[in-house]
C-alpha cells in the first residue's frame, strides 16, 4: 500500500522551522508548500481553510491535516517510529517525552508571551503558574542533560533546540551555560544544517 504524501506548510525562519528539522532527521519524504508570511499568504482564504488560526506550521497527510507543533511532531516522530526519535509506548520515557512536548505549547510559549508582555495573570488562573517557575523548570531538566531524555535524542529535542536557538537570540531566554550547551547539542546536527539552507533558499525566492 502506497504511504500517503506528507505536505509541510512553512514559511521560512518561523516556528515551522523546527517540523522542518525534524522530518529531515526522520529522513521523512514530503512536499513543500512555502507561504510568504510578509506578503500575508497565511492570512488569505486558501490557506485559511488549513488552518484558521494563519499560523505554520500545518501538515497534511492524505486525508489527515495536523497543526499545533507538540501534535506535528507526536504525529510525524510516530509515524516514521523506524527513526528512533519517539519512545514507543510500553517505554518508561514515553511519559516524559510526552511531557515535554506538551509542557512547551502549554506552559513555556505562553509564559513567554506573557512575560515579554509584561502581562500579569493571578496564578490561581494562569495555566502555566508563573513564568519564573515555568523557565526554572525546564533550567533544572536541561542541567541534567545532555537531552531532555537524559542520554536519549528524541523529537522533543528538536522541538526545544530550534525553539531555544531564537528565543535566546532574541533575548527572550537567559542563555545560561547549561542552554548554551543545549542549543550546541541539538543544533550542530546534519539535519538543522540541511533545514537552514531550504530556509535561505526560500528567503531569497521570496526577496529577503
Amino acid at each position: 500500500m502506497t504511504q500517503p504524501e506528507i505536505t509541510l506548510y512553512h514559511s521560512p525562519n518561523t516556528r515551522s522551522t523546527g517540523t522542518l528539522t525534524l522530518l529531515e532527521e526522520l529522513g521523512a519524504p514530503y512536499r513543500l508548500h512555502s507561504l510568504n508570511m510578509k506578503a500575508g499568504e497565511q492570512r488569505e482564504p486558501a490557506y485559511l481553510a488549513i488552518n484558521p488560526m494563519g499560523k505554520v506550521p500545518a501538515i497534511r497527510y492524505g486525508d489527515a491535516l495536523v497543526t499545533e507543533q507538540p501534535a506535528i511532531f507526536i504525529f510525524l516522530a510516530d509515524l516514521f517510529a523506524q527513526a528512533k526519535l519517539a519512545p514507543a509506548l510500553t517505554d518508561p520515557l514515553r511519559g516524559p517525552y510526552l511531557r515535554w512536548l506538551a509542557f512547551y505549547g502549554s506552559s513555556f510559549e505562553p509564559a513567554l508571551v506573557d512575560h515579554s508582555q509584561q502581562r500579569e495573570t493571578p496564578r490561581s488562573m494562569c495555566p502555566y503558574g508563573d513564568y519564573a517557575t515555568t523557565i526554572g523548570t525546564l533550567f533544572a531538566q536541561l542541567e541534567k542533560g545532555p537531552y531532555l531524555l537524559g542520554d536519549t535524542f528524541s523529537a522533543a529535542d528538536v522541538l526545544w533546540g530550534t525553539a531555544l536557538a531564537w528565543t535566546t537570540q532574541f533575548k527572550l531566554v537567559e542563555a545560561t551555560p547549561a542552554v548554551q550547551a543545549y542549543i550546541g547539542r541539538t543544533t550542530s546536527r546534519p539535519a538543522v544544517a540541511r533545514a537552514r539552507e531550504i530556509d535561505a533558499r526560500l528567503v531569497a525566492q521570496q526577496g529577503g
